[in-house]
């Protein structure tokens, strides 16, 4: 089976999110399942210096967007047994600044047409024939409709199946809807059937949904969620109508990069058998933020983007609550201004028991997840989240709201049974969440119950194993 796994991002190239880990770890996985897998992702100029060196030219072409005929160099490399390709243009990936970001450009839906573009034009060149591409969230949207409006008569392109993948339903990919000839150079009837319109503009994410042969999401909870008003982001008619195609396959994490028994970031290594040893680095931890010195009171981790979608307005409601428990928390990310202050105000006056790192430290983050008791996810929703999985590989027990990937991956301790690996609430509500906060901290005291329950969450299998061979399913029903 030949799959090509279309991104706009990957790590270590470039990354700026989950979709980034995905892109990496899934392709990996499928190699090893025997899967011919290759992947293609624009060549940004961020791109550490070590993988540039390592970059060999395939090719040099031209791409139209629309009157435009612009340079593209196909570039390629392999990395743990799978070849990347890399579509090079300066004048669309090259973004200089005190801070180049990959997104937010007022150019994107040209930037992505063009790769879009170049995809599909790469294809004519490499001696690869790919039975599959696998496409991910709004900037490769609209490359099943360009492949059925300009490619599909052509006997190499003919045969090829689409599987769109929606890692966040939020980000759409909504532009003009003079893009659709300017730029996409496709026909207005696409626009006029609705097919890619949305209230009055162009959708590349409308279009993968409706164009690809299956789509999937991220967590089969987070399908059945978008198919409702309040999670589907006005998409969620256009879903139910295409629910016959829509498949939800969760995420999983790297087990190779995400290992307490050999990270170098954390300060002591340890395995499930060893699993003692865990607290040497919550101890080190403390006296490294600053927090009071004790293994006896739980420490509460956060490691998140700070926006609302990750239900830090809970968190802000009950925060006075939460600070008259005997408890410590430790906050690592970045995001809106009003969660930053408020978790920057509370470190200023609970200095032994808030530690807020208003920042992005991936060194910090593993520590976080090796030392903390407990991981905090209220989130108001969560497509996947990979938080509380790589917490629970760490034995650190989550904390989330039952959304997503969240209730997917996460099922709560039973009292009567003993049986769980975290703790969950239902409801988006302050206090509900301040209530299983307090059931965990209760439960903690039991040293016995709690170790039991930190075995069973470092024995959940988040490997992408199991999902891997999900995809290779999925592959296999389009085919047949």
């Amino acid at each position: 089976m030949k799959v090509l796994y279309v991104t706009s991002e990957c790590w270590p190239f470039a990354k700026t999110g989950g979709l980034g880990d995905v892109a990496y770890a899934l392709p990996k996985e499928l190699k090893k399942e025997g899967v011919d897998v290759r992947v293609i992702l624009p060549k940004y100029s961020t791109m550490p210096n070590y993988l540039k060196e390592k970059l060999r030219e395939v090719a040099v072409f031209n791409v139209k967007v629309g009157w435009r005929n612009q340079y593209c160099g196909l570039l390629e490399m392999e990395l743990d047994g799978v070849k990347f390709y890399f579509i090079d243009n300066e004048y669309y990936f090259k973004r200089e600044g005190e801070i180049a970001y990959l997104y937010g450009y007022g150019d994107d839906v040209e930037r992505y047409t063009f790769f879009s573009n170049a995809v599909l034009e790469v294809l004519a060149i490499l001696d690869f024939y790919p039975e599959i591409i696998n496409m991910n969230d709004w900037h490769t949207g609209m490359i099943p409709l360009i492949l059925k409006e300009k490619y599909s008569g052509l006997e190499k392109y003919k045969n090829i199946k689409t599987i769109y993948t929606i890692h966040n339903l939020q980000y759409q990919g909504v532009f003009s809807n003079k893009v659709l000839g300017d730029i996409l150079d496709l026909p207005y009837k696409y626009l006029e059937n609705g097919d890619v319109e949305y209230y009055g503009g162009v959708s590349f994410m409308k279009s993968g949904i409706v164009y690809s042969d299956k789509v999937t999401t991220v967590s089969p909870t987070y399908t059945n969620e978008i198919q409702t008003e309040f999670y589907g982001e006005s998409l969620d008619g256009l879903l139910r109508a295409n629910s016959y195609k829509l498949k939800g396959i969760l995420n999983g994490i790297d087990y190779d990069l995400n290992n307490p028994k050999t990270d170098k970031d954390i300060f002591i290594n340890y395995d499930i058998d060893t699993i003692d040893k865990k607290i040497e680095n919550k101890l080190h931890l403390q006296k490294m933020l600053g927090l009071e010195v004790n293994p006896d009171i739980p420490l509460v981790g956060i490691v998140s983007r700070l926006v609302s979608q990750k239900g830090l307005d809970l968190i802000s409601y009950i925060m006075p609550e939460i600070m008259r428990e005997d408890i410590q928390m430790v906050i690592l990310g970045t995001g809106e201004h009003q969660y930053q202050s408020m978790f920057n105000y509370y470190a200023s006056i609970y200095p032994n028991k808030v530690s807020a790192n208003i920042t992005f430290d991936s060194a910090l983050a593993q520590q976080i997840y090796a030392s903390s008791d407990m991981f905090l996810m209220p989130s108001l929703f969560e497509p996947c989240g990979i938080g509380q999985m790589l917490a629970m590989r760490y034995g650190t027990l989550p904390i989330v709201r039952e959304t997503g990937g969240l209730k997917d991956t996460v099922n709560p301790y039973n009292k009567f049974s003993g049986e769980g690996n975290g703790f969950s609430f239902k409801n988006y509500n302050a206090h509900e969440m301040l209530y299983c906060i307090q059931r965990a901290m209760e439960l903690y005291k039991d040293k016995d119950k709690w170790r039991h329950l930190v075995i069973s969450a470092m024995n959940t299998d988040s490997s992408w194993k199991k999902s891997a061979r999900e995809y290779i399913k999925t592959y296999h029903e389009m085919l047949s």
